[in-house]
């Protein structure tokens, strides 16, 4: 791609010097930290747009979730390059590299059109959920003895559930979430029928994945993982509709920041209804 007066080409993303990337997301005002960066270079594969004297000028990733469906994420382009098409240069290069499994990704407002224009169909608003946490403000729902922490050793049970809600088996997700995540399991019945995650990421702590079978389970699962963090920056994305997560949420301090929109190429996005397992809470916006 020929930008005025020089040249970019492509790289393999695990061959770039993390600062650059970090200074590529600081320029956009994402919030990755350096490690953020290379937990994603270890689950799934990139470019960088980069002149020949090293300089990069955007980013682009996919994770493979099997051999049948991906999340794309980490798209980011400077200015000068997304008003040149770099967007679309770089996306036309991941979409080969998907082949043909069915893709979900998170859009910025910003690039909106052009994953419409690639065919992406929108299927849900994400609901940027953040701030510092005030756990004795929220509602109290009333202790559930059923919510127990759940070792690495359980990872099993845990990855079924995933993958029920996801609609695709995630192993290296899981794998790597248990090594650096704190997860919380909700049974009922012996059964286990929700789950959840907080772990380090960005400005403070992540709560996601949730995955549970109603918003009150979620609701249940995310009390218990704001546990211990009062006072803290805590951030939270769901695709729930105003109701009783989205409620707590606001009255445990993480206010609504921003929202993004969740599109899909291939199949639609697994129903969330009551009762079955559904997604109450993301990974991350490139993993969803």
């Amino acid at each position: 791609m020929r930008l005025k007066s020089y040249e970019l080409a492509t790289q393999d993303i695990a061959s770039v010097d993390v600062e650059a990337l970090h200074a590529l997301s600081l320029g956009v005002e994402w919030p990755h930290r350096p490690g953020d960066w290379d937990a994603f270079r270890s689950l799934g594969h990139g470019i960088v747009a980069q002149d020949e004297i090293g300089r990069v000028f955007g980013s682009a990733m996919w994770f493979p979730h099997g051999e049948e469906c991906a999340t794309i994420g980490m798209v980011i382009t400077t200015p000068r390059v997304q008003a040149q098409g770099g967007g679309r240069w770089m996306m036309d290069r991941i979409l080969q590299q998907c082949g043909d499994r069915r893709l979900i990704l998170n859009s910025t407002r910003a690039a909106y059109r052009l994953y419409v224009a690639l065919g992406f169909v929108p299927q849900a608003t994400v609901s940027q959920h953040q701030g510092y946490a005030t756990p004795w403000a929220a509602p109290v729902l009333g202790p559930d003895p059923a919510v127990e922490a759940i070792a690495p050793a359980g990872l099993g049970e845990v990855a079924a559930l995933d993958a029920a809600a996801f609609g695709a088996a995630r192993p290296r997700l899981m794998a790597h979430l248990a090594g650096t995540a704190e997860i919380r399991g909700l049974r009922r019945d012996g059964r286990l029928v929700g789950y959840g995650m907080r772990r380090a990421f960005g400005r403070g702590t992540v709560i996601g994945p949730v995955v549970a079978e109603s918003e009150a389970d979620a609701v249940a699962l995310v009390a218990s993982l704001l546990t211990g963090l009062d006072g803290r920056f805590v951030r939270l994305d769901t695709r729930q509709p105003p109701g009783l997560l989205r409620s707590f949420l606001e009255s445990a301090g993480l206010a609504l920041f921003d929202t993004t929109k969740t599109l899909t190429r291939g199949a639609p996005l697994p129903v969330v209804e009551p009762g079955r397992p559904g997604i109450y809470g993301l990974t991350a916006h490139a993993l969803s």
